[in-house]
């Protein structure tokens, strides 16, 4: 009887820390187009056109807004580990170019080395003017804008309608 409660005692500790170990794995999530190779080799420049791409590939992910009208097919894989910030851990970024008859000219590929990563400089934005402090914030407008009825104006209404219109 001792071994069975035992043996329990085990596989319900093992369970637990399976469960835990589970939890700390980081999470992969995908987004935007997914990349069908066989697809993509099957955009042919100088044969394909607009409508032909959009028909193989699908509609684009966005269109460039300036000169010619670019496709771009942008797919990322997002990795979040337990208690951290999303990183982005691949991303791919097609791109296929059409002449002025929207015929295909090219097809390109882009991936994780055009990515550029910033550091910001710190907590706080660095701007030219003047530094303020606390109270000349919250004071330094008193006295600055002229407030209604002080000034030296007319107080009542003068038009000929009840509210002076």
């Amino acid at each position: 009887m001792r071994k069975v409660g035992h043996k329990i005692r085990t596989a319900g500790m093992v369970l637990a820390l399976s469960a835990l170990a589970a939890g700390c794995s980081s999470i992969r999530d995908h987004r935007g187009y997914l990349i069908d190779h066989t697809l993509l080799d099957s955009v042919q420049p100088g044969i394909d056109n607009r409508l032909s791409v959009e028909k193989t590939l699908g509609r684009p992910t966005f269109v460039s807004q300036f000169g010619t009208k670019d496709y771009y097919y942008v797919s990322q894989v997002v990795k979040t580990p337990p208690f951290g910030r999303p990183r982005t851990a691949d991303e791919t970024i097609l791109r296929v170019r059409f002449d002025d008859a929207g015929n295909v000219t090219a097809v390109d590929k882009r991936g994780m080395e055009q990515v550029a990563r910033i550091s910001p400089n710190g907590d706080k934005t660095p701007t030219l003017g003047r530094h303020r402090s606390l109270l000349e914030d919250l004071f330094g407008n008193i006295g600055a804008v002229g407030a209604g009825g002080v000034g030296g104006g007319p107080a009542t209404p003068t038009g000929p309608g009840p509210n002076g219109s």
